[in-house]
């Protein structure tokens, strides 16, 4: 079953598919050090990571298994990171959200509005009765964002990634499509 990558848009923001002319931008936003200072893997050091990302994405929709978007700033354009829904299982209604933004654009809302445009997706066209969503226990920006969107901290994954040596915690986030507000519009950046 393919799932359709949709083009979703907010007041400030525009999410879509990934396209080959993503690849330098996608390489500098996931080749910083500051951006992952949190992430699950290091940074990236070969340009070609980004086309098998750029693949992969293509391939995830093919499968069926999820969407990732490119976020791109409606004011200018510019790329500004990407957000995604994975792990989409349409038996359990299920799947799992993650984000990862430039560090000039942290602080702005973006990550709320993005990750909520894609909720309103998902729990909408989807039809999902839960979203899951794991963040490092030290990155409490990340931690907000998903609060302001309605999740919930379920639980801490003890020293469940090791990376570079550095051993840290994650928590695990739920959001149920009974706690999401019911709203014809994604919700607004705070």
């Amino acid at each position: 079953m393919v799932l359709p990558t949709p083009t979703l848009h907010t007041a400030r923001l525009r999410l879509r598919a990934f396209n080959d002319a993503d690849g330098d931008a996608l390489f500098a936003l996931l080749s910083s050090a500051v951006v992952l200072r949190y992430w699950d893997a290091p940074p990236w050091s070969e340009r070609v990571r980004a086309e098998r990302f750029i693949t992969a994405c293509r391939r995830m929709a093919e499968e069926g298994t999820g969407a990732r978007l490119a976020v791109d700033r409606v004011a200018d354009g510019a790329f500004i990171g990407w957000c995604s829904l994975t792990r989409w299982t349409p038996d359990y209604r299920s799947a799992s959200t993650t984000y990862c933004f430039d560090d000039s654009a942290w602080g702005c809302g973006y990550a709320t509005e993005a990750v909520g445009a894609l909720l309103h997706w998902a729990f909408d066209a989807l039809d999902l009765n839960r979203v899951q969503a794991e963040v490092d226990t030290r990155n409490v920006a990340s931690a907000r964002v998903l609060e302001k969107l309605g999740f919930v901290r379920e639980g801490t994954l003890r020293e469940d990634c090791v990376v570079n040596g550095e051993v840290s915690d994650s928590w695990v986030y739920g959001l149920l499509r009974r706690d999401w507000p019911p709203s014809s519009e994604p919700p607004r950046a705070r």
